[in-house]
């Protein structure tokens, strides 16, 4: 159906703090993927991209559930996807570490070319090593930045975090823009504000459609008619789309445009040649790519939180650590309770 295009065309771009969603594979796609398959010269920009964004996640051997280093090439890893809101009030107060907005666990399998996904919710109760208690998973990042939330995905899931990507949702307008769009299902009429934070003013229509950044955004951001698991599947769907667009013949021109928006806004612990690893996934023209989400229920104690059921934690856990070629005695029995 058609959507009312009731909404600000605003070309400069503020981060806002309630900037919920996720461009997750994006890094990996454009900057090599694309610029390994169209030229030495956008393999040489891809590369100084990606040097500029690297840096060290803060563990002196990677993750203690590993006996020793992972090479991408051969072996199946997995990559934490972290999204951030890096607002101008937040910078401007020197805070460093935020909390997060976003997370995102992907299992990446050599030999079947698959990647599974599962979306963490941000007020997920868990047990937070560095802090020595149970509280949302978000304020891991607030507290002890990047490798403080890779210890704690990792006593969640009881599976290795080998790498991350760290986002600024600063470019994802930009990105999609870049792709001339993305083609997404809208599961219902919603009003959402924009970029700018100006209350209703995308308006969508359900049903399939073209979506431009602002209009990707609105329906990444929304939850006013469910809720934030809800909204973890839309933006996994979402994270689809940019995927297969991405590697679509049509990016070729674009290509420039996106590596510096990706660039820009993402640091990470993969250097360059690792990153190029991952090409052999997208080389048939599209990932395979299974989303799962965590079932729970509504904490209300001095806060609100998100009460994750052990249940399917476990099972998560189960078809993970299968993707990952691991098996129960591969990894640390002694996984801390998410009570």
């Amino acid at each position: 159906m058609a959507k009312d295009k009731t909404k600000s065309r605003i070309k400069i771009r503020k981060n806002k703090k309630r900037r919920r969603y996720l461009y997750i594979l994006i890094p990996i796609v454009v900057l090599l993927g694309a610029g390994v398959t169209y030229g030495a010269v956008m393999l040489s920009k891809a590369g100084d991209i990606a040097a500029e964004s690297y840096e060290d996640d803060g563990r002196e051997n990677g993750s203690s559930l590993r006996d020793g280093d992972v090479d991408p090439t051969v072996d199946d890893v997995s990559i934490l996807f972290i999204g951030v809101d890096q607002s101008e009030k937040r910078e401007a107060n020197n805070e460093s570490n935020e909390l997060t907005d976003a997370l995102i666990l992907a299992t990446l399998n050599k030999d079947d070319k698959s990647v599974k996904m599962v979306s963490i919710p941000r007020d997920s109760y868990v047990y937070i090593p560095d802090l020595g208690y149970t509280t949302k998973i978000n304020h891991a990042h607030a507290f002890g930045g990047v490798a403080s939330t890779l210890e704690t995905v990792e006593g969640l899931f009881d599976i290795p975090v080998d790498y991350y990507v760290k986002i600024n949702f600063n470019a994802f307008i930009d990105v999609v823009d870049e792709l001339n769009g993305i083609e997404v299902d809208v599961p219902y009429e919603l009003y959402e504000q924009d970029s700018e934070d100006t209350a209703g003013a995308i308006h969508l229509m359900p049903g399939e459609q073209l979506l431009d950044g602002e209009e990707a955004l609105a329906l990444a951001r929304t939850r006013k008619q469910d809720n934030d698991i809800e909204r973890g599947k839309r933006q996994q769907e979402i994270i689809k789309a940019i995927v297969d667009r991405s590697v679509s013949f049509n990016t070729i021109l674009n290509l420039d445009n996106l590596m510096q928006a990706v660039g820009d806004n993402m640091t990470t612990n993969m250097t360059f040649n690792e990153i190029k690893s991952f090409v052999s996934y997208g080389s048939a023209g599209s990932l395979d790519i299974e989303t799962l989400s965590l079932e729970g229920s509504d904490l209300v104690t001095d806060a609100y939180y998100y009460q994750l059921d052990e249940a399917d934690v476990a099972e998560k856990q189960a078809i993970l650590k299968e993707h990952l070629g691991l098996s129960s005695s591969s990894t640390q029995t002694d996984t801390q309770t998410i009570e």
